[in-house]
């Protein structure tokens, strides 16, 4: 009877193969896309409290080329109030550029530079992406020009609050490094397509970074660069959540547990809100149940700008449908 122990032992020369493998996709990746990656330095007014004179703030942060006559995508926060922009190539030429369009619901921004002839950095379909693949990021973290990092997608479908307190929905989580003066970086694919726009971290949780999917970006900043801004629907309301008594949901037939209670209404808008009454719960906007200030955010989209719609309302408990037409907000 053979009592030898058979012992499974790593192949080095395997595991070599395939760090190697792995080190040459990122560093095909880097040099594909080097040039069209750019650092951002902006100085900002700010007010000091003990000093009424506003004060410069300088700042930095990263964005990649979308055009080959100088579109940069980089993020909102980074060039928010931003009194002037200096953009630098891995080279080292360093250009003035301007804001085209920024939205902070996004956390999205475009900037112009007077350069043409540039190396556009092409977007992937986000749509596409699965959790465990490749994610290089790229950026000039704590102002250190030109870093690389790469871990992999994390997970998909993560919501983000935005600086203005709207949700940014299919959000990338990453574990590939970032810091301060990543944002606003391309997070690409082993194709050096771009998958993501670098845009937080959460400092207290190492590993947890995430990004704006790219086909959220590539919709923001086509609106950006044609008219400036995005146009959204309003209703003229202040609005919040309030959970739903049994009773309630059973004797309308309610679908969700909580709705959406109007506390102000704001009259003689550019919209139509005038069979809205304080003390509404919203439930449902043209037929879709509604259970959060972010599931009515969701829906007020341009396309309804303008539009006739049935939003259905308890009313002293007992459902009700009245019409909206929403109008553009302004932002």
């Amino acid at each position: 009877m053979d009592n030898s122990i058979l012992f499974i032992t790593d192949n080095p020369v395997n595991d070599a193969g395939l760090l190697d493998a792995y080190s040459q996709t990122v560093t095909g990746v880097v040099g594909s896309v080097a040039e069209s990656v750019v650092h951002i330095e902006v100085q900002k007014k700010v007010k000091d409290r003990r000093n009424p004179e506003r004060k410069v703030q300088a700042g930095t942060g990263s964005g990649f080329i979308i055009s080959s006559d100088g579109y940069i995508i980089t993020n909102n926060h980074v060039v928010e109030n931003a009194e002037t922009i200096k953009v630098s190539f891995v080279d080292g030429r360093k250009v003035s550029a301007e804001i085209k369009g920024a939205d902070a619901s996004t956390d999205i921004a475009v900037l112009k530079i007077d350069e043409t002839g540039l190396k556009a950095m092409p977007l992937a379909d986000s749509a596409t992406l699965q959790v465990g693949q490749i994610a290089i990021a790229i950026g000039n973290p704590m102002g250190l020009q030109y870093t690389v990092t790469a871990g992999v997608v994390s997970a998909l479908g993560r919501t983000l609050r935005a600086s203005n307190g709207r949700l940014i929905d299919n959000v990338i989580q990453t574990d590939a490094a970032l810091n301060p003066g990543n944002s606003g970086g391309p997070l690409v694919n082993s194709r050096g397509q771009v998958i993501g726009v670098n845009t937080a971290m959460i400092p207290s949780a190492q590993g947890l970074c995430f990004a704006i999917s790219s086909n959220l970006a590539a919709q923001i900043a086509g609106q950006l660069i044609l008219h400036g801004k995005i146009r959204r629907a309003q209703l003229g309301i202040a609005a919040q959540p309030v959970n739903l008594s049994n009773r309630m949901i059973a004797v309308n037939k309610v679908s969700t547990k909580t709705g959406v209670y109007v506390f102000e209404i704001v009259p003689d808008g550019n919209y139509y809100n005038s069979e809205l009454h304080i003390g509404d719960i919203i439930i449902a906007f043209d037929d879709i149940p509604i259970s959060t200030v972010d599931d009515l955010h969701r829906l007020l989209t341009e396309k309804q700008i303008g539009r006739r719609i049935s939003l259905d309302v308890l009313r002293g408990g007992r459902k009700e449908t009245i019409k909206v037409i929403p109008g553009e907000g302004r932002e």
